[in-house]
């Protein structure tokens, strides 16, 4: 039998198969399970894990995106723009785009988070605050897949923006070449 899906996914229990069973009982609310108490955070608190990358390009992209033809959301997301840079000047707020960009097929602005307390806390605020705009959120990952991070790895805030993957393909298949020098 052929797997079906274009990626490979290493099992989410890796590292944790030869421990004790989970206990089966019910906390107070009578739906959710108690789990055990270990007195340990995971690293996934202080750090980015599972391959996000920790480095200078930060942990997460957020492109936020605009129909520039139309005034009222090209004013909500200059507004929006301002109010990150304010609220949030930590991070880093790139260029509001006034055009598509790249495989970006609408006009948008990019901000990055460099951790998960960041990333805890911008997701939810921008949730709240996005107005009638979409956002794509995409890790950096240490694998540099950028086609896989802005499409098998994304998760969409409103409505799904289409992106040019092709673009993102050819980009990638010359990253590889001048890697390797050869051509494909």
């Amino acid at each position: 039998m052929s797997d079906p899906f274009l990626y490979t996914y290493p099992s989410p229990l890796e590292g944790y198969e030869n421990l004790q069973p989970l206990p089966e009982e019910l906390s107070e609310d009578g739906k959710s399970f108690k789990n055990p108490e270990t007195g340990v955070l995971s690293d996934s608190y202080s750090k980015f894990t599972s391959g996000v990358t920790n480095g200078r390009r930060g942990g997460f992209d957020i492109h936020i995106y605009y129909h520039y033809r139309s005034e009222y959301e090209r004013n909500f997301a200059k507004a929006l723009w301002n109010r990150i840079r304010r609220e949030f000047p930590e991070l880093r707020i790139y260029k509001f785009w006034d055009h598509p960009v790249g495989p970006h097929t609408l006009a948008m602005f990019e901000v990055n988070v460099f951790t998960p307390a960041q990333f805890g806390a911008f997701i939810p605020w921008l949730v709240i605050n996005r107005g009638p705009l979409s956002a794509l959120v995409h890790p950096n990952t240490d694998d540099g897949d950028e086609l896989r991070a802005h499409s098998q790895r994304a998760t969409w805030l409103g409505e799904r923006v289409p992106l040019d993957l092709k673009m993102l393909k050819e980009f990638m298949d010359k990253k590889r070449e001048q890697e390797n020098g050869t051509k494909a």
